[in-house]
Formats: C-alpha cells, structure tokens, sequence
C-alpha cells in the first residue's frame, strides 16, 4: 500500500506559508472585518458628491484604494486559510462572510459609476486642473467611462450587486464538490499494489510509466464524475446562465464581449486563437503518432497522452533540487529577479505538500504583503515546473505590488499566464542546454511538447469548449449532461485525430475542470503561452535590453492595457506571428523527437 496523505497538523512548518504575515490570529481577522463593514456608510456619504467636485472625487478615490488594502487582507487570509483544509467550517464561514461583505460594500458603491459618467468632459477636464492629485485616478477613471454603454442607472447597478453573491455560487459549490466531499477509488498497478487517488497523485499517475496504473486511475477518476454529471451539469448551467444575465444586463452583445471587455482585449483575439490552433492541428495528430510509436502501442488513449515517450527516465525531484533548478534556469533574467525567488523560499511564501482537505492544484496569490504560493508537490517534473510556473504569477504581482500605486496594482488576466509561462520557457531551456544524456534529452523534449500540447492545443480546445456553451445558452438552448459529453467528444475527435481512441469516460472530463467555473479564463494560458515563447526566445537572444524591456511589463500592473503591456515587451498579440512562431517551434521539437527515438 502506498503512503497516505498526512493531516495538515503533521506538515512541519519550513512547508507551509507563513500565513502569520497577513494576521497573527483569527481574531485580528474579525477586528479587521468589524472595520470593514464600516465602509459601506463611508461609501454612501459620498453619494451625489462625486460629480461635484474635485476633492469629493479624490477623497473617494483615495477611500477606494484604502479599503482595496484592507480587503486584500481579510481575502488573502480567509482563502488561504480556507484552501489549507477545506474541511473546517470556520474559514469556510470566513470566506462566506466575505461573500456577504462584498454585496454590501456594492451596494453601498452602486451610484459610483453612474455619478462618474454623468460628469461632463469639460468639469472633468477642469477637476484634473484644479487637483493635478487626481490625475493619478485617471487612467482608472477614464476606463470607467469607457464602459458608458454598460453602466446602468443607480437601481439598476445595486440590484446587479446584490445578485453577486447568487452568481458566485456554482464556483463556490463546485469548489466545496470537488476539493472537499469528492473521493476516488484507489488505482492498482500492474503488481496489484494499490494506489490512493486524489486529484495531485491522478497527475502522477498518468505520468507513470505503469499503463495498468493509469488506465486504472484514469477509470477512477472519470467514472466517479461520471456518477454525478447530471449535478455538475446542472452547476455548470447556472455558471453560464449568470454570465448570461449579466452580459445582458449590462447590454453586451455576448458573453465573451462582456468578459473580455474587462480585460480591454477585443473578442478577435479570442476567435482568432481558436482558428489558429483549428488552422494547425496537423502537428499535433503528427505528436499523437509519434507519442503512439514510441509507447508501442496498438491503441492510442487519453491514459496515454501524458506517459513518456522514453522508458528507463523515472527522475525523482525533491521540492529542495526543484527549487535549485528554478533559480539556475533564471539567471538570463539577472539579479534583481532571481533575488526575488530566493526571498520567497527564505520568507515561506510557498506551501509546498500536499495535506488531506487542502485544495487541490497549484496557485499564486498576488497578496500586497507578499504573494502566496499553493502547491501540493510530489517530486515529480511536472511539479518542478509548477513551481517555476506559480513563481511567474508570484514574482509579478510582487513587481506590480512593488512599482504601482493600488489602483494600477492588480494586473488584468490577460496577462496573467504570460510571467508564468515565460518561467517554465526559461527552465526548460536550461535543463535541455545541459542535458548530455540522449535518453533525458528525449525526455525532456517530450516534456516540451506535452507543454505544447497541454497549454496551447489543450487550452485552446477548451476555449472553444466554453464559447460552444455559452452560445448554446445565448440561443435558448439548455445545457444537459449528454450534450455537454457530445460537444466535448467532438473537440476530442477533432484534436487528436485518427490515432487517438476517445473513450466513453473521457466524454465526461468536462465536469473536473474548475476553470470551466470561471469567466473565460482558459483561453488566456493559450495566449500566455504564445507570448511566454516569444519573450523567453527574446530574452535568451537579446539579453539586457530584453530583461529590461520584460521587467518593465511586470512592473506595469494595469497601468496600460495589457495588449500594449506586451506591445512594449515586444509581443503583438493583434496579429498571427506569435501563433506561427509557435508552431514553427512545435515542429522542430517533433523532427528532434523523431531524431532522438529513431
């Protein structure tokens, strides 16, 4: 029998983050959230005020960016504390409270983006004069009368508020389904040892070299979701139809145009993703038989696809040599990055293991004490990568956090996958300059591959998968279990191509899929990834000037829109070049792993 998962009591310190940075106790917690609430009335006061005058302006302004501090507090702790065992009903009732906290603080702020409106442009011209302190708001200002066509009338934005909390409820319920009450069967490998499955050892598994194991817990996982698709399409239903209402509400003419809006990137973007990767799936049928004749395989299935194309490489990580390789693959980005790395480890940011109840997958927290980084490590590369991934997320929020004033601090989510992405660019150049080993360099090119396949063709099937939905909802269609396992069979046939077996259960992974509870986030690795390849390949080209220019974007928060963000780090991603350079990379990785195998 294998080890089991430890309790969370049983994790030694030098393990868990230091959560003790934000509050030293629980009870500093509800001091902090008793002043909290006061800020509802201090909101109201300025009611009729905004459109005024200058000082009534700024004094909110700044209000705003007082009570964005003290709420990045109360989150960051009752999340993290929540994600550490999901369990225990006191952080769950933390986290609930701050749902509640939420809807009042809207609701009190209902009348802020009408009043701002309704400012002739001349009064506001003559209010950035009067107070030249308030031309720190307005870019922040300016974006939100952008939106002119999407804000409603004072009653109409506080019903939208006081319907918040309902529309995060299918992420918060598929949350508590998945991380806290849903259990696996354990896998039996080929000896008839049996595995525990949870959702970090599943990932391990289906990297084993053991196909009995993963086909065993690949059926573990998928059937159990196949036992409630019914409840997870009902979930996943409500998720869309809130987007729905709300793009509606708001008068966008979609969904996608609602969410992407946020993000100022237009919806071409998204559509032109899709095609892209729909103009150039013949690589990866190209990787599927490649994979296919390397695991000499008669039948190619989704238990297949992340098991190595090399035998005989079964490299064991600790999070200790993880993190040496991390920092040595980042020297081209210099000093002042890889100083930022080591002080995360020194200072705990991390939670490195995995505990029963924690959260499952991996994260960073871009808390403005420093960031927080969830991992449920299993020594394994793929977790090595993680990390090198999550300390992308975390070393750019701390530049934001670092180099912008709060209102410009957080940073889009179009961008958000790129500093992430960029980082695992960097490892895998590293590890593959100083691999002399034929059989660890086919290793780690199928590795480079998989990230190919997992974060560019993977992310955009999904996309696509998520604005199939939301249009069949758009059009008055409803989302059953069945019709949700046909669209994903249907992507899954169309990706991977003739050599590739979808299987009955893999219909179902629609349902396991936690992103699909978001609002458009997925498509955003897909784009990362393009601009993450074009910066590293920059950067390991161009050196200085390119680390200054890349710094630069992480130090911009939300300063500029995020297509001119990368514009200034020397991405454009209006047009087709990232996708091409891309792909044109993909296929020199598949002619070296045709090489290396023979």
């Amino acid at each position: 029998m294998s080890e089991r998962i430890p309790e969370r009591a049983d994790i030694p310190e030098k393990h868990r983050w230091s959560i003790e940075d934000i509050y030293k106790n629980d009870e500093l917690w509800e001091d902090d959230y008793k002043s909290a609430m006061k800020y509802a009335d201090k909101l109201a006061e300025f009611k009729g005020k905004l459109c005024k005058s200058a000082k009534a302006l700024l004094d909110y302004c700044r209000l705003d960016d007082e009570l964005t501090i003290l709420l990045d507090k109360l989150i960051n702790y009752a999340q993290r504390k929540n994600d550490e065992d999901t369990r225990v009903s006191k952080y769950q009732d933390m986290s609930n409270r701050l749902g509640m906290l939420f809807v009042s603080l809207s609701n009190s702020a209902a009348f802020t983006s009408p009043e701002i409106l309704s400012i002739s442009d001349d009064v506001l011209s003559g209010f950035f004069e009067e107070l030249p302190e308030l031309t720190l708001y307005k870019r922040a200002i300016e974006r939100i009368r952008l939106r002119r066509g999407h804000i409603l009338p004072e009653n109409e934005e506080r019903i939208i508020a006081l319907a918040g909390e309902m529309a995060e409820s299918p992420d918060t319920i598929f949350s508590m389904f998945n991380d806290a009450d849903l259990t696996f069967p354990d896998a039996v490998d080929k000896d008839g040892n049996m595995h525990q499955v949870t959702h970090e050892s599943h990932i391990a598994y289906m990297r084993s070299h053991d196909r009995v194991l993963r086909r065993s817990s690949f059926e573990s996982v998928h059937k159990t979701y196949e036992k409630f698709k019914n409840t997870c399409a009902t979930m996943l239903s409500s998720q869309i139809k809130s987007l729905v209402f709300n793009a509606r509400a708001r008068k966008y003419s979609s969904t996608l145009e609602a969410a992407l809006s946020a993000n100022e990137v237009d919806t071409e973007v998204y559509r032109q993703l899709i095609k892209s990767v729909r103009d150039n799936l013949e690589p990866l049928h190209r990787y599927i038989k490649i994979h296919k004749k390397a695991l000499e395989t008669d039948e190619f299935h989704a238990y297949d696809l992340s098991a190595p194309c090399v035998k005989g490489i079964d490299l064991k990580i600790p999070f200790e040599k993880a993190a040496e390789e991390v920092y040595a693959s980042l020297e081209p980005m210099g000093e002042e990055y890889r100083a930022i790395f080591k002080k995360a480890m020194d200072e705990r940011w991390i939670d490195i293991c995995e505990n029963v109840g924690k959260r499952s997958g991996a994260y960073s927290a871009g808390a403005k004490v420093h960031p927080f980084v969830l991992l449920n490590h299993k020594d394994t590369l793929n977790c090595e990568f993680t990390l090198a991934h999550e300390m992308g997320h975390a070393i750019h929020s701390y530049l934001s956090n670092k180099n912008q004033p709060v209102v410009y601090a957080d940073y889009v989510i179009f961008v958000a996958e790129v500093a992430s992405t960029c980082n695992e660019s960097l490892l895998m150049r590293h590890l593959l300059k100083n691999c002399t080993d034929k059989q660890l360099r086919a290793y780690l090119v199928n590795y480079f591959l998989e990230q190919f396949r997992t974060t560019f063709y993977r992310q955009a099937m999904f996309a696509e998968f998520e604005l199939a939905i939301n249009e069949i909802v758009e059009n008055g269609g409803s989302l059953t279990a069945e019709k949700l396992c046909e669209i994903y069979h249907g992507l899954n046939v169309d990706y991977y191509g003739e050599d590739f077996i979808v299987d009955s259960e893999l219909d179902v992974e629609w349902a396991r899929i936690p992103h699909f509870y978001y609002n458009y986030y997925v498509y955003q690795y897909a784009t990362g990834f393009l601009a993450a390849i074009a910066l590293s390949e920059r950067i390991l080209n161009e050196g200085e000037d390119a680390v200054k220019d890349y710094i630069g974007f992480l130090s911009g928060g939300c300063s500029k829109d995020p297509i001119s963000l990368l514009k200034d780090a020397g991405v454009d991603m209006t047009s087709e070049k990232p996708a091409e350079n891309a792909i044109k990379l993909f296929n020199q990785l598949l002619d070296e792993m045709e090489a290396l195998i023979g």
